[in-house]
């Protein structure tokens, strides 16, 4: 009776699991034809091939790292959590990536991470923060035009060919930014004001729209000042003093300034922060598992607040009475308390790292998707873009017996659990 009963679903294991399992082991001994026997031929590619190799390397990565940061998140949110009346709201937020499909997440997280700060969260955050600290210059592509009193100093920066004095008016024509792209404080520029004692002058961009329009290192009406220019009074190889360009492009020096040359140093030519290349070879990996991580410390934290309802919280209170702070409560009553429910979410999620796949193929672009390879993606590419079944059914087998280590260690203490 109890073989009938349980004839319906080991006939669906078996057309399933055990057959395809057996048929990849079979396949894994063929070669890319499948007539010919290969032998280890396809398992030693494993140790050879460099783009399994690679997959292999940073599936450990995997491995070692998105369990254990989704397992450590889920429980500082269930262990918070507990102690505030938002808390279900909270662990809902928290959650719900779980319901998004790793497609989907994918895409999300392809444009959280593009390059261009404008479209990338990623990076318009991290551009957000850089420039706060080192803000980037508004005229990356400024220079100077034709018959400037400019030359260049070395290293991005443009010097005076002659020196100033007091009571001369310096002018200090650039080109070669956008006038859409000018800063927003940007006025019309404004000719420098002679005065006896001091050294005026004025930079802007001298550049008119239209053939014909303005006069060459003269200031025009239509022509806008670099506002926020930094210039430097240089003599003896020494900066002896510093003024910034107002809105409209003036500055002056005091009479220190007196036989020196006016140099605009190379910072104000700087190209702007972009920020970090989040999906170049270096990152790439890393990045992938944080949108990992991202998705999975809700179903962490769901299961972790479960044990914790079930915990007795006269442990907690002895434990307090005994003058044990809370962070030595949480550290040696809480965590051991919470040893089983940590080892179930921990395997849980090995095992799901050593099959990722969709958010590999999805966020890493073609340009870096061999620096973030992983064993899953290669078997994909081998088995269906290099036509190599052989090597692809050899790594479906190292999978499964990747997996059976881990499998292994959950039975028994599942075993454990129920004896006691």
């Amino acid at each position: 009776m109890a073989a009938l009963f349980l004839l319906p679903a080991l006939v669906l294991l078996g057309a399933l699991v055990v057959y395809p399992i057996g048929y990849s082991v079979v396949r894994s001994f063929y070669d890319q034809s499948g007539d010919g026997f290969a032998g280890f031929d396809n398992y030693q590619a494993l140790f050879t091939d460099d783009g399994i190799r690679t997959a292999l390397k940073n599936n450990i990565i995997w491995v070692v790292f998105a369990p254990t940061v989704a397992t450590a998140l889920g429980l500082v949110f269930a262990v918070l959590t507990e102690r505030v009346r938002w808390g279900t709201a909270f662990k809902l937020v928290v959650f719900m990536p779980m319901a998004i499909s790793m497609l989907a997440a994918g895409i999300i997280f392809r444009l959280v991470y593009d390059q261009d700060p404008d479209k990338g969260v990623a990076n318009a955050v991290w551009v957000g923060v850089h420039d706060t600290f080192a803000q980037s210059s508004a005229f990356p592509k400024a220079h100077p035009g034709r018959e400037s009193p400019l030359e260049p100093a070395g290293g991005g920066a443009f010097v005076t060919k002659e020196t100033v004095g007091a009571g001369d008016r310096v002018t200090l024509p650039l080109v070669g930014v956008a006038p859409d792209l000018m800063p927003d404080g940007a006025k019309p520029a404004a000719a420098p004001k002679p005065e006896d004692d001091r050294i005026t002058g004025s930079t802007w961009q001298d550049f008119t729209r239209g053939k014909g329009v303005g006069t060459l290192n003269q200031v025009d009406p239509a022509e806008l000042g670099y506002a926020g220019m930094r210039i430097e009074a240089v003599k003896d190889g020494s900066v002896v003093e510093t003024a910034t360009a107002a809105g409209d492009g003036t500055f002056s020096f005091s009479s220190k300034a007196d036989g020196a040359h006016l140099r605009l140093p190379a910072d104000n030519f700087t190209e702007p922060y972009n920020g970090l290349d989040w999906l170049g070879p270096s990152l790439v990996t890393p990045a992938i598992i944080g949108s990992y991580i991202w998705m999975w410390a809700g179903f962490a934290m769901v299961l972790i607040a479960a044990g914790l309802a079930g915990m007795p919280r006269e442990l907690l209170e002895a434990a307090r009475v005994d003058g044990a702070n809370e962070w030595q409560v949480f550290r040696r009553v809480t965590v051991p308390l919470l040893a089983p429910v940590l080892a179930v979410v921990t395997v849980t999620l090995m095992i799901n790292v050593l099959k990722v796949f969709d958010l590999v193929f999805i966020i890493a672009p073609g340009s870096s998707q061999d620096d973030a390879n992983v064993l899953a993606l290669e078997l994909y590419r081998k088995g269906f873009s290099e036509d190599q079944p052989g090597v692809a059914s050899a790594i479906a087998v190292f999978l499964l017996l990747l997996v059976i280590p881990v499998m292994w260690f959950n039975v028994r203490r599942l075993r454990r659990e129920v004896r006691r």
